[in-house]
């Protein structure tokens, strides 16, 4: 890779580059001043900016260093003559390769004779286009693209202007329309109003430019994919395999620190009760009417001082758009979580859970209610005498990591018994059981689908991949993680009538605990209402007020709703066991598959390898209902 500064574009230098990209091997280095290269390998295509001299904090080149060829230079006429030379050359070199070349210049408009109330916040462009250029369909494409940019709701405004040379304004062309016609290259120019920028009073809008970067990079994107299909005999199968595949170190820099404060606390620990059982054993003395009072672990950080080490993240130096976003909501997930924590055990907690779980809408609390209606209440083998302890259930947990083992030896997996907690929980990708945990059998290959084939495989399925936000977790992951697992339990046969009535149940007392409700009108509700044994109902009270209130209980019935959608919409099972993501994020990691950041899932569960896997998600895809998922018995 090409790294080192120079002070001119030399005869040398545009050689090597050259031999470089006939090599199909990246090109990124610095051009004189601040300019700079950016070839991630053979592409028929290149982005240029120049910056205009006037303009030098703008960063108005970010709209093309999102792309995998971009090349971007001072206004400078004594370097003219070797950029020029330099592009040519690059034209000419992958020419060779694809048959055809296509140049896009990017400049924004210098027009600064607007009022103030005049200044469009909507987007304009105006593609530039020679009079005898045979590229129509591209640049049709790219009209549609730049006009799907919506930034106060409306479409942008695009004009096609035809003109006898493509540069910006006062600039000489870089290569004229003869010599592109000689090298067999296309020349498009772009220019950008600047909505991002009120040029009266020199205010930036950067929220504005975010979303005009990401809009302008799909439509460059778009605009080449159609252009390679139509001009080249190079096939991409998507329009993002054209996209970048190689990261700067920013990438990855940015990646650990978000990594490292991620894993430097569990949230659900934090915020999780270690005096559960005496808790309840209060709560019974005191006849079931007066609320327990709960004890939490000492906070293991200062928010506030970890909130100045994430914001020092400095994301901003990422060019690639998608992963900027990515890591900009993993950012404000994290800020929200430091916040919970230090309002822990107060009102304003359950206004953080908020904005995190989100809420309990009609939809969600009417088919819960019907759950709870219509399953009964147990199963004839739900009454049960022998229960599965913390140590058989470690064992069998065990035997699951061995299956994974097989794929990936070193895993570092640990299965933990401890006191300070109950039931089950998964902490950064090891398995914690409560020492006094009593399982029922016929739960027990529910919980492993649950906690080891779900939870923890997805862990490491993100530990094995570059980003390691996949293992950490995306920003909103909890709900598809939640409704996964849960959907794991009906694939394994697990699925009981009484686990969909605690899920429904879950969602019950997170809408009575936003609505206002006090722990002992929960606990009535659940045990008088709804019929759920006394401890029972203490469990899943407690659960929804800890803290001072988590909604996070009701994103396992939400998850599993949408998941049953999605999976009917025809949407990929197995690409949701790549890591945690959100369903949000599907699309995102299939872009980034296809431009080779993230490579296929090394583990499954075992229960893909089951002969009425695909009877299931046959049935799936055809639409079962909630109450169709569960285990009759």
């Amino acid at each position: 890779m090409l790294k080192s500064e120079i002070k001119t574009i030399s005869d040398h230098f545009i050689k090597v580059v050259c031999a470089r990209l006939s090599d199909n091997k990246q090109v990124r280095r610095s051009l004189p001043e601040w300019g700079r290269i950016h070839i991630d390998r053979q592409l028929p295509f290149l982005c240029i900016y120049r910056r205009r001299e006037v303009d030098e904090n703008s960063l108005s080149e970010g709209l093309i260093t999102g792309e995998a060829s971009y090349l971007t230079a001072p206004k400078n006429r004594n370097q003219h003559k070797q950029l020029s030379l330099l592009v040519k050359s690059i034209a000419s070199t992958l020419k060779e390769c694809f048959g055809s070349f296509l140049i896009i210049e990017v400049w924004i408009s210098e027009d600064k004779n607007l009022a103030e109330e005049d200044q469009t916040y909507n987007g304009v462009f105006k593609i530039l286009r020679t009079k005898k250029t045979e590229i129509s369909s591209t640049i049709e494409t790219l009209k549609q693209s730049l006009r799907n940019i919506k930034l106060r709701k409306e479409k942008s405004d695009v004009e096609i202007v035809t003109v006898s040379k493509i540069a910006p304004p006062g600039l000489p062309a870089l290569i004229s329309t003869s010599e592109a016609n000689k090298l067999g290259c296309h020349i498009l120019g772009i220019e950008v109003s600047p909505i991002y920028h009120n040029t009266l009073t020199g205010q930036d809008f950067p929220l504005l430019r975010r979303k005009l970067k990401k809009g302008f990079t799909l439509a460059l994107q778009n605009s080449f994919f159609e252009f390679t299909q139509n001009n080249t005999p190079f096939r991409p199968e998507n329009y993002h395999s054209l996209g970048r595949r190689s990261m700067v170190k920013a990438v990855w820099e940015v990646d650990r620190q978000l990594t490292e404060i991620n894993n430097g606390f569990d949230f659900l620990l934090q915020v999780s009760p270690v005096n559960n059982d005496a808790a309840w054993s209060a709560f019974k003395r005191n006849h079931f009417e007066k609320a327990p009072s709960f004890v939490y672990r000492p906070l293991t950080l200062d928010p506030a001082l970890t909130k100045r080490k994430l914001f020092q993240i400095p994301i901003e130096r990422i060019e690639d758009p998608t992963l900027a976003q990515l890591f900009r909501d993993q950012q404000l997930e994290l800020d929200r979580k430091f916040t919970m924590l230090t309002d822990r055990e107060t009102p304003r907690f359950l206004y953080g859970s908020l904005q995190l779980y989100g809420t309990v809408n009609s939809s969600l609390l009417k088919i819960s209610e019907q759950l709870l209606q219509q399953v009964p209440l147990r199963g004839r083998d739900e009454s049960f005498r022998d229960f599965i302890d913390a140590k058989a259930f470690a064992a069998r947990a065990e035997q699951e990591l061995d299956y994974f083992r097989k794929t990936l030896p070193d895993i570092s997996t640990k299965i933990i018994i401890r006191k300070d907690i109950t039931g089950l929980m998964v902490s950064q990708g090891n398995l914690l059981i409560g020492a006094s945990t009593k399982i029922p059998p016929t739960r027990m290959e529910a919980l492993i689908a649950h906690e080891v084939s779900t939870h923890i495989l997805t862990y490491l399925n993100g530990k094995s991949q570059p980003l390691q936000q996949l293992h950490t977790g995306f920003s909103g992951y909890d709900e598809l993680q939640e409704g996964l697992a849960v959907l794991s339990e009906y694939m394994v046969d697990g699925l009981t009538g009484s686990r969909m009535r605690l899920l429904a149940a879950r969602v019950v007392a997170a809408h009575q605990l936003i609505d206002g409700a006090t722990f002992v009108d929960v606990f009535r509700k659940l045990n008088k209402d709804f019929r759920f044994e006394r401890r029972t109902a203490f469990n899943i009270t407690s659960r929804t007020f800890r803290g001072g209130g988590l909604t996070k209980d009701a994103i396992y019935l939400r998850g599993l709703v949408k998941l049953l959608k999605y999976l009917k919409n025809g949407g990929d099972l197995d690409i949701l066991f790549i890591g945690k993501i959100s369903p949000d994020h599907v699309e995102i990691v299939k872009e980034l598959q296809w431009r080779k950041v993230l490579h296929p899932a090394p583990l499954h569960p075992a229960y893909f390898e089951n002969s009425n896997i695909i009877t299931k998600l046959g049935d799936l895809r055809k639409g079962l209902t909630l109450i169709n998922l569960i285990k009759r018995i």
